[in-house]
Protein backbone atom coordinates (compact mmCIF):
# COMPACT_ATOMS: atom_id res chain seq x y z
CA UNK A 1 0.00 0.00 0.00
CA UNK A 2 1.23 3.76 -0.70
CA UNK A 3 0.83 7.19 0.65
CA UNK A 4 -0.04 9.47 -2.29
CA UNK A 5 -1.33 12.78 -2.54
CA UNK A 6 -4.02 13.85 -5.69
CA UNK A 7 -5.37 17.28 -6.63
CA UNK A 8 -8.39 18.21 -8.50
CA UNK A 9 -10.08 21.34 -9.16
CA UNK A 10 -13.15 22.51 -7.33
CA UNK A 11 -15.74 25.29 -7.70
CA UNK A 12 -16.52 27.24 -4.69
CA UNK A 13 -19.65 25.92 -4.44
CA UNK A 14 -18.78 22.27 -4.26
CA UNK A 15 -15.98 23.17 -1.98
CA UNK A 16 -18.97 25.22 0.65
CA UNK A 17 -20.85 22.17 -0.11
CA UNK A 18 -18.10 19.70 0.75
CA UNK A 19 -17.74 21.47 4.14
CA UNK A 20 -20.99 21.11 4.87
CA UNK A 21 -22.24 17.74 3.79
CA UNK A 22 -18.74 15.54 4.33
CA UNK A 23 -20.64 12.30 3.02
CA UNK A 24 -21.73 14.14 -0.34
CA UNK A 25 -18.00 15.04 -0.74
CA UNK A 26 -16.53 11.58 -0.18
CA UNK A 27 -18.92 10.17 -2.81
CA UNK A 28 -18.15 12.77 -5.31
CA UNK A 29 -14.74 12.50 -4.97
CA UNK A 30 -14.75 8.89 -6.00
CA UNK A 31 -17.05 10.44 -9.45
CA UNK A 32 -14.50 12.94 -9.94
CA UNK A 33 -11.81 10.45 -9.79
CA UNK A 34 -13.41 7.62 -11.62
CA UNK A 35 -15.94 8.67 -14.07
CA UNK A 36 -14.83 9.13 -17.51
CA UNK A 37 -18.21 10.70 -18.68
CA UNK A 38 -18.68 13.54 -15.80
CA UNK A 39 -20.28 16.57 -16.63
CA UNK A 40 -16.71 18.48 -15.86
CA UNK A 41 -14.27 16.09 -17.33
CA UNK A 42 -11.90 18.54 -18.70
CA UNK A 43 -11.20 19.99 -15.21
CA UNK A 44 -7.27 19.97 -14.13
CA UNK A 45 -6.19 17.38 -11.98
CA UNK A 46 -2.67 16.50 -10.74
CA UNK A 47 -0.38 14.50 -8.42
CA UNK A 48 2.25 14.93 -6.56
CA UNK A 49 1.39 11.09 -5.84
CA UNK A 50 3.90 9.51 -3.85
CA UNK A 51 6.51 12.19 -4.71
CA UNK A 52 4.69 14.54 -2.20
CA UNK A 53 7.04 13.68 0.57
CA UNK A 54 10.32 14.11 -1.36
CA UNK A 55 8.56 17.28 -3.22
CA UNK A 56 8.13 18.66 0.36
CA UNK A 57 11.80 18.14 1.71
CA UNK A 58 12.97 20.33 -1.25
CA UNK A 59 9.97 22.82 -0.80
CA UNK A 60 10.99 23.10 2.51
CA UNK A 61 14.07 24.61 1.83
CA UNK A 62 12.45 27.12 -0.64
CA UNK A 63 10.27 30.00 -0.36
CA UNK A 64 6.95 28.51 -1.82
CA UNK A 65 4.47 28.06 1.14
CA UNK A 66 3.38 24.88 0.62
CA UNK A 67 2.95 21.75 3.54
CA UNK A 68 0.85 19.57 1.85
CA UNK A 69 -0.06 17.77 4.82
CA UNK A 70 -0.99 21.56 6.92
CA UNK A 71 -2.99 23.63 3.97
CA UNK A 72 -5.83 23.27 3.35
CA UNK A 73 -8.94 22.74 4.98
CA UNK A 74 -9.87 19.07 6.51
CA UNK A 75 -13.54 18.03 5.23
CA UNK A 76 -13.08 14.33 6.09
CA UNK A 77 -12.46 13.59 9.75
CA UNK A 78 -10.13 10.71 8.78
CA UNK A 79 -7.69 12.46 7.21
CA UNK A 80 -8.01 11.27 3.63
CA UNK A 81 -10.08 14.84 2.22
CA UNK A 82 -9.10 18.29 2.42
CA UNK A 83 -10.44 21.48 0.42
CA UNK A 84 -8.24 24.35 -0.77
CA UNK A 85 -9.67 27.65 -1.39
CA UNK A 86 -9.57 29.19 -4.84
CA UNK A 87 -7.47 32.04 -2.62
CA UNK A 88 -4.74 29.08 -1.71
CA UNK A 89 -4.99 27.99 -5.13
CA UNK A 90 -3.87 31.37 -6.83
CA UNK A 91 -1.15 32.36 -3.93
CA UNK A 92 0.50 28.58 -4.23
CA UNK A 93 0.50 28.99 -8.24
CA UNK A 94 2.18 32.39 -8.41
CA UNK A 95 5.02 30.71 -5.82
CA UNK A 96 5.71 27.85 -8.03
CA UNK A 97 5.85 29.19 -10.92
CA UNK A 98 7.95 31.62 -9.46
CA UNK A 99 10.20 28.64 -8.19
CA UNK A 100 12.09 26.81 -11.22
CA UNK A 101 12.91 23.34 -10.75
CA UNK A 102 16.87 23.86 -10.53
CA UNK A 103 16.16 25.84 -7.32
CA UNK A 104 14.40 22.64 -5.24
CA UNK A 105 16.94 20.35 -7.45
CA UNK A 106 19.51 22.49 -5.40
CA UNK A 107 18.39 20.95 -1.86
CA UNK A 108 18.55 17.22 -3.47
CA UNK A 109 20.47 15.28 -0.85
CA UNK A 110 19.60 11.44 -1.09
CA UNK A 111 21.58 10.92 1.77
CA UNK A 112 19.45 12.89 3.89
CA UNK A 113 16.29 11.72 2.86
CA UNK A 114 17.00 8.20 3.12
CA UNK A 115 18.69 8.93 6.41
CA UNK A 116 15.58 11.12 7.69
CA UNK A 117 12.99 7.89 6.01
CA UNK A 118 12.10 10.58 3.89
CA UNK A 119 8.61 8.60 1.99
CA UNK A 120 9.05 6.43 -0.12
CA UNK A 121 12.61 6.25 1.18
CA UNK A 122 14.15 4.87 -2.29
CA UNK A 123 16.77 7.72 -2.82
CA UNK A 124 19.60 5.79 -2.21
CA UNK A 125 18.30 3.16 -4.76
CA UNK A 126 18.35 5.28 -7.66
CA UNK A 127 19.52 8.81 -6.93
CA UNK A 128 19.70 9.84 -10.45
CA UNK A 129 16.44 8.61 -11.28
CA UNK A 130 14.68 9.93 -8.41
CA UNK A 131 15.62 13.13 -8.86
CA UNK A 132 14.28 13.34 -12.74
CA UNK A 133 10.65 11.57 -11.06
CA UNK A 134 10.99 14.52 -8.83
CA UNK A 135 11.63 16.50 -10.94
CA UNK A 136 8.40 15.30 -13.39
CA UNK A 137 6.22 15.41 -9.79
CA UNK A 138 7.20 19.01 -9.34
CA UNK A 139 6.19 19.78 -13.18
CA UNK A 140 3.10 17.62 -13.22
CA UNK A 141 1.74 19.79 -9.32
CA UNK A 142 3.14 23.39 -11.21
CA UNK A 143 0.98 22.63 -14.20
CA UNK A 144 -2.29 21.98 -11.65
CA UNK A 145 -1.80 24.70 -9.60
CA UNK A 146 -1.50 27.18 -13.01
CA UNK A 147 -4.20 25.67 -14.73
CA UNK A 148 -6.56 25.73 -11.27
CA UNK A 149 -5.67 28.89 -11.18
CA UNK A 150 -6.34 30.17 -14.08
CA UNK A 151 -9.93 28.06 -14.66
CA UNK A 152 -10.79 29.92 -11.00
CA UNK A 153 -11.00 27.20 -9.54
CA UNK A 154 -10.17 25.69 -5.88
CA UNK A 155 -9.58 22.31 -4.83
CA UNK A 156 -9.88 18.77 -3.47
CA UNK A 157 -7.07 17.44 -2.16
CA UNK A 158 -7.03 13.69 -1.44
CA UNK A 159 -4.54 11.66 1.00
CA UNK A 160 -4.45 8.08 0.50
CA UNK A 161 -2.93 5.63 2.69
Amino acid sequence: MSVSIAFISATTEELDRAENDPSWADEYIYELYDSDDHSMPDRPRGGPSKAWAGLQFLLDETDVELEFLMDGFPILEDGTLFGWSVEQIESVAGQLRATPWEELAAHYDPEQMTKEEVYPNTWRLDPEGELDWLERSYEELVAFFAEAAEGGYGAFMSFSF
